[in-house]
């Protein structure tokens, strides 16, 4: 059992700031939170936390763990005018780089790299079409190395090799929902890593890659990953080609749901919106990257029922992502307030709670022991009224103390519980190796 004591405990939704708490981690979850508790628990470990702020984990809902190892990227990179050139020209040719050494190396710093953010958690988008089978579980490998909880999924696609890489993507999907239900049932570890059954998205997927992805989702019980009208060219190709709007024909195949992730959606129409809403599907807003790519702002954002924040490969600094996509938002002459975007930021305790089965996000009894602790100064009043306003303006990164993950602390004062030096320099070797790969591909 293990108590931090002397918190400040800090709570998203709803918001709530009390200082002098204690709270008792009992296994994986939450066993108690309230005043001077330490001394009712004689023997169980103590933290004290000396008044740091302690909130439940922090959530990226979108990231692309394959892009870890792109940073500071020197391979031979064509001029590129538009996303889809953006796309041919440097994400498809680095996904083809990648082998396995290369995935593992790259999940594994993104993990840690998550952590240092502040997060527990992270919902990842995988690609590697050179490497397919058994990806996701070199993925979960480095999921568990760092102790970060996630999902993952392979992204399925006809881009490079038709349907012959469709149905591999699929059965990687479905291997992978069955590895980890395989592995929950025997109680081999801790459950930390669960599946999505993913897509890139609609252009480059076929409706015969919907109708297999559509019976992966029957089979498994798993819910759908993808991205939709990041631009305007996968609203065109859907009207020309299916003459569908883009969430329309996705539902045709019975793949919207509640555990649905939708990335971007920035050209979605009114009707795709109202299907999303309907069956209590999620949009994942991806502020910085969309800036990234020139592709333009989701100015709907108010009319979707829930919104969860991400960073689309960008790293996994959620209080960054969080301040762009208030600043772009304000910038663009939308009417939300800070506060709506700490809940799309908390939102993402909303779908883990979906696909894990556990209550995430309160700092209440029975919820999962997953927490993000701060160090956090601040000049002015910090209270339950206008934490959205300290988060947008105030918290960053490097407030980060320690982050706990199904009760054990995974980042404890600024440190990890292992060596990562030699992680790190292993990962440079590995991406000197993987740039020089991809100057060797088309």
């Amino acid at each position: 059992m293990l108590v931090l004591r002397n918190a400040t405990a800090v709570q998203f939704e709803p918001a709530l700031i009390k200082e002098g708490v204690d709270i008792v981690i009992d296994g994986d979850k939450i066993k108690e939170v309230g005043a001077n508790l330490a001394a009712n628990y004689p023997v169980a470990v103590v933290k004290d936390m000396n008044g740091k702020l302690v909130m439940p984990g922090i959530v990226c809902s979108h990231n692309h763990f394959y892009s870890g190892l792109a940073r500071g990227i020197m391979a031979d990179i064509k001029p590129s005018p538009d996303f889809i050139s953006i796309l041919k020209n440097l994400w498809w040719r680095m996904d083809r780089a990648l082998d396995e050494e290369a995935v593992y190396y790259s999940g594994l710093i993104c993990s840690l790299e998550a952590i240092k953010c502040g997060c527990s958690a992270v919902i990842d988008h995988h690609a590697s079409p050179n490497y397919i089978a058994g990806s996701l579980n070199t993925l979960r490998k480095g999921f568990m190395k760092a102790g970060l909880r996630g999902m993952t999924c392979f992204e399925t696609t006809d881009r490079n090799h038709g349907m012959k890489e469709m149905v591999a993507g699929v059965e990687e999907n479905i291997a992978f929902a069955q590895l980890i239900d395989s592995a929950k049932e025997k109680g081999e570890e801790p459950y930390l890593v669960e599946a999505h059954i993913g897509a890139h998205a609609p252009f480059t997927v076929t409706n015969d890659g919907l109708s297999m992805m559509a019976e992966a989702v029957q089979a498994t019980g798993r819910g759908i990953h993808v991205h939709v009208a990041e631009d305007r060219y996968d609203v065109t190709h859907s009207h020309h080609h299916y003459s569908q709007d883009i969430v329309e024909r996705l539902d045709s195949f019975g793949l919207i749901n509640e555990k649905t992730l939708l990335a971007h959606g920035l050209f979605l129409s009114e009707k795709d919106i109202a299907i999303l809403n309907g069956k209590n599907g999620f949009l994942v807003h991806n502020s910085r990257s969309n800036m990234n790519n020139n592709v333009g702002y989701n100015d709907k954002l108010t009319r979707f029922q829930n919104v969860a924040l991400g960073t689309d490969g960008i790293g996994a600094d959620m209080f960054e992502e969080l301040k762009f996509a208030f600043f772009k938002h304000r910038d663009a002459g939308g009417p939300l307030w800070p506060d709506s975007f700490l809940r799309h930021l908390w939102n993402g305790n909303e779908i883990l709670a979906r696909n894990f089965g556990a209550k995430f996000g309160r700092l209440d009894a029975g919820n999962k022991a997953d927490l993000t602790i701060l160090d956090y100064t601040s000049p002015t009043p910090l209270v339950a009224d206008n934490l959205a306003g300290h988060i947008a303006f105030g918290f960053n990164a490097g407030n980060v103390n320690s982050v706990v993950v199904e009760g054990r602390f995974v980042y404890e004062d600024r440190a990890f519980p292992f060596d990562v030096a030699p992680i790190y320099a292993e990962a440079r070797k590995v991406a000197m190796r993987l740039w020089q790969t991809m100057d060797k591909l088309d």
